[in-house]
């Protein structure tokens, strides 16, 4: 008599099996699709080529875990994972190094009320929501993200993880504040973020530390609105002009890195070369000539006349219209000096 395919046998075999578990077992036959997988005493699995990254080393009679992916197939077998099997075992036994203050990185697979979940391997991962990042806000907007943390308990027993991504943040912003303030000096360029922009300047992160540029270091012209020249968000290079350590305050300019109007308008001028000017003030010994580009300099007395017991107020006037002669420039100190050629209103 024929034997009659029960399949209703096959499924009380495996009434027991349910997907996600982890089963040791011995390869019996290898295909090229992939091999039957022995979990246990007449249970056969199916574990599929692509479902093994070393399937072309794996011989008959070898033994490993494999994790159960699929309930059964179209032949009644269970579908099994060796690759997802070997990353929990791997993953549990990260976990298992980990101890007290050990930080480590999860990706969170589930948000409630109390908190944020994740699994590492065979160990549940809990942060409450007071350990939660202050940036968290929205927790069901933190599923598929990864974070990282530090383990504040360890239950090896119950395999599950209490960990903090707050005292984690607390802890590098303590540090990287540390090395803030052991390195920041005056005239160093640094780089920072714009976090908030006010009507008086804009507050900068430089390195996780908060800093202020006021709306005077901005530019050489006038800056009405500093949104013109600053956008929140982005990231520019500053010059740092203040330091107060005492009080944790640093103050940045932005103009500082730009070349200033006076310096352009000195790098156009050439030594021997005659302009023409204004006399804008009367000093003891000599007069501050503006020329026509914006450019001042000095008139030494003595470049003034060759007698020596001229005045400098004898000589030129406020106000009065020059020509004088670059006798020497020095872009670094953004000074100039020059030679009286004549007064033109007189």
């Amino acid at each position: 008599m024929d034997e009659k395919f029960d399949m209703s046998a096959i499924d009380r075999t495996f009434t027991s099996y349910k997907q996600g578990q982890m089963f040791d077992g011995v390869v019996v036959i290898k295909r090229a699709d992939g091999c039957i997988f022995n979990i246990g005493g007449k249970n056969d699995a199916f574990l599929p080529r692509e479902e093994a990254d070393d399937y072309d080393n794996i011989k008959i009679g070898d033994r490993f875990k494999v994790i159960i992916i699929k309930s059964k197939n179209e032949d009644g077998m269970l579908v099994v994972s060796k690759d997802r099997a070997d990353n929990i075992i791997l993953a549990t036994q990260n976990a298992n190094k980990l101890k007290l203050g050990s930080k480590f990185s999860f990706v969170v697979s589930d948000a409630k009320r109390d908190g944020l979940y994740s699994k590492m391997g065979e160990y549940q991962i809990f942060i409450p929501i007071d350990q939660i990042s202050a940036t968290t806000r929205d927790t069901k907007k933190a599923i598929g993200k990864q974070f990282e943390a530090t383990v504040t308990e360890i239950n090896r027993e119950n395999k599950s993880i209490v960990a903090s991504i707050k005292l984690l943040e607390d802890k590098i912003k303590e540090t990287n504040e540390t090395l803030f303030w052991n390195s920041i000096f005056i005239n160093k360029v640094v780089r920072g973020k714009v976090k908030k922009i006010v009507s008086y300047g804009a507050f900068i992160d430089v390195g996780g530390v908060d800093c202020f540029i006021h709306v005077s270091n901005l530019a050489y012209n006038h800056v009405s609105n500093v949104g013109d020249v600053l956008k929140e968000g982005e990231e520019y290079n500053f010059k740092v002009i203040e330091v107060d350590r005492e009080n944790k305050k640093v103050a940045l300019s932005f103009k500082a890195l730009q070349q200033s109007p006076r310096l352009i308008a000195i790098k156009e001028l050439h030594e021997g070369a005659i302009y023409k000017g204004k006399v804008i003030k009367i000093l003891q010994f000599g007069a501050i000539i503006k020329l026509e580009n914006g450019a001042t300099g000095l008139l030494h007395i003595k470049n003034a006349t060759d007698k020596n017991n001229k005045q400098i107020y004898e000589i030129v006037k406020l106000d009065d219209q020059v020509e004088v002669e670059v006798i020497s420039k020095n872009e670094e100190d953004q000074k100039v000096s020059f030679k009286l050629i004549s007064v033109i209103n007189q």
